[in-house]
């Protein structure tokens, strides 16, 4: 996971979100006061002409009540005087507010009066040598002044002005609140953002994992896929690029799949061509061979009935009838020989098509075993299957079909009583690796040492007798072994001391 988009995805977007509230703190730091300065002279400017447009000296008291609320509203002091004299330093009239005591009057008079000793002479050398009063903003109408009161040690920001009726107006705001709410504002700030960073953080985590799920989802189908796995299959509903992608590799491996199945045909055909071309002079001679040992006894019998029926050897009703009988259970054998051997040279000579498919050994193995449940019962026999639900396989399904049916029909003809008194036919299915392995073992007796190399070959009968008995022709193993040589996998046979395996191997990979 060293270069997960996922621990990338969180990096920046934590990296992002940190920056931004770091940005934001330094611009609240750095500006937020210079803000505050600009909107308490816009509030001054805007108090002044709002009591301007309404004065009248006149009718000051009438104005009181309103100009004590504009004050309270704007967050300032307002006071408006019509006169001063420098011999005594008295302002000779306050005319608002009204209701000022000797104290603040007189305190009042002070300030002012100190303001126009400095200001008046000359406008320019309003500061001090302290930098106690600063010009911010002069009109013809008024000037906006940020003062430092020595003697209380606080700033102001102070508007000296006149009005139309040429009446004076002073207004002054607080500012060290000004700064104490920039500061209070930057600390809070802070730490908003430390606990913004925290729980963004976790947000940040929680979505980086959402988001690349999906992502390992498809990267651990294309290891599958990349194994020829197709089991696999992309089942979301999201309707963006991650959508798209898991839509189009499951195409993919549709498309694969069905490649690999045609080389997977294609490459089997092409071995079973070169050995053909090896084997097919030999494979001739001995089949034509033991044909015509086969059908010998068959041909001698059905023309030696046939003969006596001719003859009127036994003349009775039931005497023919018998004959008649021998007759077409001979060329029924006959029949159902000579179809046997067409399958298998049409396996032997590659003239069958091998078509390789994926499907599920374990329901081949149930419809089987189904179609064959009467014969189970008629020979009271007790059937055995491994406890699988399914195992897929590649090859030839009715091929395959054909090998279990031969497997099952032998075990069923040879199968016998154990010590217990029982006939079972047990069917197991193991899987190793990318083989499976499928057997069919049937109690009874163990086959010849001597003939356990010899059962693969056509019209080989260990008992000739007993195959005889239930019409045999020693062709079905023959069968199962051109069927597995088709399909390039393995086959057998294991006796046991109370009975006979037949197995047989198929790829459970492309």
């Amino acid at each position: 996971m060293k270069h997960s988009i996922k621990v990338r995805l969180i990096i920046i977007l934590i990296t992002l979100l940190s920056a931004t509230i770091l940005f934001s703190w330094v611009i609240n730091k750095v500006f937020l006061e210079k803000y505050y300065e600009s909107y308490k002279i816009n509030r001054l400017g805007d108090t002044y002409t709002k009591v301007n447009s309404k004065y009248d000296a006149d009718n000051i008291s009438a104005l009181s009540l309103g100009y004590e609320q504009l004050a309270s509203k704007q967050n300032v002091s307002l006071y408006i005087f019509n006169g001063f004299s420098y011999s005594g330093g008295i302002i000779l009239q306050t005319l608002f507010p009204t209701n000022m005591n000797e104290i603040q009057n007189r305190r009042l008079q002070s300030d002012i009066i100190e303001y126009y000793k400095k200001t008046l002479p000359n406008e320019e050398e309003v500061k001090s040598e302290k930098e106690a009063t600063r010009l911010l903003v002069k009109t013809d109408k008024y000037s906006i002044y940020r003062h430092f009161d020595t003697r209380l040690e606080v700033n102001y920001i102070e508007l000296y002005g006149i009005l139309d009726a040429g009446d004076k107006i002073f207004i002054r705001s607080n500012y060290d609140n000004i700064t104490e709410s920039a500061m209070i504002s930057s600390t809070f700030f802070a730490y908003v953002g430390v606990v913004s960073i925290l729980i963004g953080s976790i947000i940040m985590y929680v979505v980086g994992v959402e988001f690349t799920k999906p992502i390992l989802k498809l990267s651990q189908m294309t290891r599958d896929i990349s194994n020829l796995n197709f089991d696999v299959h992309y089942n979301g509903k999201r309707q963006d690029e991650v959508g798209e992608l898991g839509h189009s590799i499951n195409v993919l491996s549709e498309k694969l799949e069905d490649t690999i199945s045609s080389l997977k045909s294609a490459n089997n055909k092409l071995k079973k061509d070169i050995k053909q071309k090896e084997k097919v002079e030999e494979m001739r001679q001995e089949f034509l061979s033991n044909v015509t040992h086969e059908l010998k006894t068959p041909i001698a019998l059905i023309q030696g009935y046939a003969e006596g029926l001719k003859d009127n050897i036994q003349g009775d009703e039931e005497s023919r009838q018998f004959y008649c009988e021998v007759i077409m259970d001979e060329a029924a054998k006959m029949n159902n020989m000579v179809k046997r051997l067409l399958s298998l040279s049409e396996l032997e000579f590659g003239d069958s098509k091998v078509q390789f498919d994926r499907f599920d050994i374990i329901t081949v193995l149930n419809s089987v075993v189904g179609s064959m449940n009467m014969v189970y019962k008629q020979k009271n026999v007790i059937s055995k299957m491994s406890d699988i639900k399914s195992c897929y396989v590649w090859a030839d399904e009715y091929l395959v079909e054909e090998v279990i049916t031969n497997y099952i029909s032998n075990a069923l003809n040879h199968v016998e009583e154990d010590s217990n008194g029982e006939k079972i036919i047990s069917i197991c299915v193991k899987k190793s690796n990318s083989i499976v392995r499928i057997s069919v073992f049937n109690t009874g007796q163990p086959i010849p040492e001597e003939a356990i190399e010899r059962i693969w070959d056509k019209f080989y009968k260990v008992d000739k007798a007993r195959t005889r008995e239930y019409g045999g022709n020693g062709i079905g193993l023959s069968i199962v072994k051109a069927i597995m040589n088709s399909l390039n996998r393995e086959c057998g046979v294991k006796n046991w001391d109370n009975g006979v395996e037949f197995w047989f191997e198929l790829d459970t990979k492309a």
